[in-house]
């Protein structure tokens, strides 16, 4: 039985109502404490190409999406009030050169009081009168669709909602499962289009056919990397034609529902024991660190702990040899990975207040010698994160080492032997449990 991904799925109906009342409850705080009355979210609009007449894909404003699960409705609003019902006001122009938005219907109408308007001239008057006790969320690049509000993303209100974001309510939670099932689906595609001989580009093809997503569609642009193109951390160049030997694969790619995102990685051997036993090495390592997940827990001290395991690992797979302090401490773990352990999950891919120590705002840098950890919160329940460690041949990074203590903990012939098959990294979608964690990724991957 297929998942049903419409907004008719009366699972997902069935939580909604709940969610919405945790939307309001943070938005009443947040009005709050910035001393306003009413919020106004808008929606968004298309951008043009500079010097074209045809616009960029269309990215809604994710405070909207938190709301409504509409991501393809540009130059709407929502209109709250607290202790009202709020406002949707639906934009549905007279257009033949495009195709328009259809008649709001789904799980979540029953939410709204939905005003559907044919013009940007008939906004205003759905907007409450008291302009000076509104705040507007959103990007305004044309100061006239903020129809005279003057605070715009104050900075109170915007730090109150991010903090508030990182903890997903049971709707969330359920439609993140089925973005999981989704980007598993590609995965499967994407696997087998691999063991192919497919080109990247005709995997990605696959990917996203599995997936039913258009480019614009997609949480990111997908990382499909064959052999040596595994070390370059963001590759989206998609060779058209298949190299001349297949040795590896890496894919990170994910895919969304109702605006919320998954975010898978895997790496794959072609047939090399070799390579495919430091595969398995990296698999069991990233288990090792879920299982330390649990609410309380530093994220800092667990991105930290992992190159303490990665240390050792380097050490069991011939690449590097010492201690793992010393590997540590000499810069030879952050060569072979240099990223974050993982980041915030949600309707944004790299979610917001993922450095946010308080509402108010508070940052918690990253550890020192770590700046790319984009998470550094303590980790509370219900918070959806990543897990991706990640071992590369990269080689601007490892020469760095040359020449300093680090350059005799390398093992220079070994680093040869991976650097055609790029690197490892391994990902899952996380959720954080009171003593533990629901692996969302592992579990869709079982269900297919």
């Amino acid at each position: 039985m297929n998942p049903d991904y419409t907004d008719k799925n009366p699972a997902l109906g069935a939580l909604y109502g709940d969610h919405i009342q945790t939307v309001m409850a943070r938005h009443d705080h947040a009005l709050e404490q910035a001393g306003a009355s009413h919020a106004v979210i808008y929606s968004g609009n298309p951008k043009l190409a500079f010097l074209d007449d045809y616009h960029h894909p269309f990215k809604a404003n994710p405070h909207f999406v938190s709301w409504a699960p509409l991501t393809a409705l540009p130059f709407s609003y929502i209109v709250y009030t607290p202790g009202s019902t709020p406002v949707l006001i639906y934009y549905q122009p007279h257009d033949y050169w495009h195709v328009v938005p259809g008649a709001p219907g789904g799980y979540w109408t029953s939410q709204f009081d939905v005003r559907v308007v044919h013009s940007t001239e008939d906004i205003a008057a759905h907007l409450p009168e008291d302009r000076e006790k509104c705040i507007a969320i959103g990007e305004f690049a044309d100061e006239a669709l903020a129809f005279g509000i003057e605070r715009v993303n104050p900075t109170t209100a915007v730090n109150i909602l991010h903090f508030a974001r990182g903890v997903k309510t049971e709707y969330e939670l359920a439609v993140m499962r089925l973005a999981a099932e989704r980007g598993a689906t590609g995965h499967v595609a994407a696997e087998a289009a691999f063991r192919a001989g497919k080109s990247e580009f005709d995997i990605h093809r696959a990917y996203c056919k599995a997936v039913s997503h258009t480019d614009p569609e997609l949480p990111y642009g997908n990382i499909i990397a064959l052999n040596e193109h595994g070390a370059v951390l963001h590759y989206t160049d998609l060779d058209r034609d298949v190299p001349g030997a297949i040795r590896s694969f890496l894919i990170d790619a994910g895919a969304q529902v109702h605006g919320y995102a998954s975010d898978i990685t895997r790496t794959y051997s072609n047939g090399d024991q070799r390579f495919q036993d430091l595969i398995d090495r990296m698999d069991a390592m990233e288990l090792e660190i879920i299982g330390r997940v649990q609410a309380g827990i530093d994220y800092r001290e667990l991105h930290v702990g992992t190159h303490k395991t990665l240390a050792t690992l380097l050490v069991d797979a011939e690449l590097a040899i010492g201690d793992p302090e010393t590997l540590l401490e000499t810069g030879v773990t952050s060569a072979f990975f240099p990223h974050g352990l993982g980041h915030l999950l949600g309707i944004q891919v790299h979610d917001v207040g993922g450095h946010q120590e308080n509402e108010a705002g508070t940052i918690i840098d990253p550890p020192s010698g770590h700046p790319f950890l984009r998470l550094t919160r303590a980790l509370e329940e219900d918070m959806v994160l990543t897990i991706e460690p990640g071992l590369y041949v990269i080689d601007m990074l490892l020469e760095n080492l040359r020449g300093t203590p680090a350059e005799n903990h390398v093992n220079w012939d070994t680093v040869d032997w991976l650097r055609p098959y790029g690197g490892v990294r391994v990902e899952d979608d996380i959720r954080v449990m009171a003593n533990g964690q629901e692996n969302l990724t592992r579990d869709a991957f079982a269900r297919l």
